[in-house]
């Protein structure tokens, strides 16, 4: 290892020895399956097993805690929080949040419709007249939230409003691709809903910490372990275990 590297880390970890020598994470997030969800009480998920992998590696020790996203969001803005995964990077959240700068994951908001009654919808226009379903406190990009010539109908879940599409109480749910066909195969309904080809947004999702002494040096630390994890064999394992069995979701 190059000098100057060698004292760049020697330098993180000092700014992190007080972490690492005994201060818990508490970090929060919303069911956001596959990326991160709880099953029988216990967390799991593609970006959890990643983020507690990179944690491990770095000897910082996390608690866990799943709440509405509205709720996460407000926690960690108030500071009740110190970190939140799988947030989006906003220009409001920079003055309390520092982002750990290799992503964790992409999205892609599309829209879901029963197959029993199809919308002909190429482009976000397309939408005028219709209710489309909605997560509360969920980012689907400006042109979407701001459009005036459609409604959005937000439920609890993204389960609660694949079953008001399936009653026809909404005519489409948005939320992302893999999320999407994640639920429709738990829940058995890849026959009745189908995917339409608009995307909406793409995002990126990060981990998110709240500011304060040291979380910079986390934050960089925890990035710079992703990017190696990302090159080793592990990490594709965790991606297959939970997409894999669902079919080429991902193409």
């Amino acid at each position: 290892m190059p000098l100057v590297a060698r004292l760049f880390w020697i330098l993180l970890l000092a700014c992190l020895s007080p972490l690492a020598l005994g201060e818990r994470l508490r970090l929060v997030t919303d069911d956001w399956a596959p990326y991160v969800y709880q099953h029988n009480g216990q967390p799991r998920g593609i970006d959890y097993e990643v983020t507690s992998q990179v944690f491990k590696r770095l000897g910082v020790e996390v608690e866990w805690q799943f709440l509405p996203w509205k709720r996460c969001l407000a926690m960690v803005e108030q500071g009740l929080a110190d970190g939140i995964l799988d947030i989006f990077q906003t220009e409001s959240r920079q003055p309390y949040l520092v982002y750990a700068p290799e992503p964790m994951s992409d999205v892609e908001f599309v829209l879901f419709q029963a197959r029993a009654r199809r919308h002909g919808v190429a482009h976000l226009e397309d939408l005028a007249g219709l209710t489309v379903g909605t997560s509360p406190g969920y980012a689907y990009g400006a042109a979407f939230n701001d459009a005036p010539y459609f409604a959005r109908e937000p439920a609890p879940t993204l389960e609660a409003n694949f079953g008001k599409l399936m009653l026809g109480r909404i005519d489409l749910a948005i939320t992302d691709r893999r999320v999407g066909h994640y639920l429709l195969h738990q829940l058995g309904l890849q026959q009745q809903v189908e995917e339409l080809p608009l995307v909406i947004s793409r995002q990126t999702q990060y981990l998110g910490l709240v500011r304060k002494p040291g979380r910079e040096a986390l934050a960089l630390a925890f990035a710079e372990e992703l990017q190696r994890f990302k090159q080793e064999p592990a990490y594709a394992a965790i991606s297959n275990r939970y997409t894999g069995d669902i079919g080429n979701i991902l193409n």
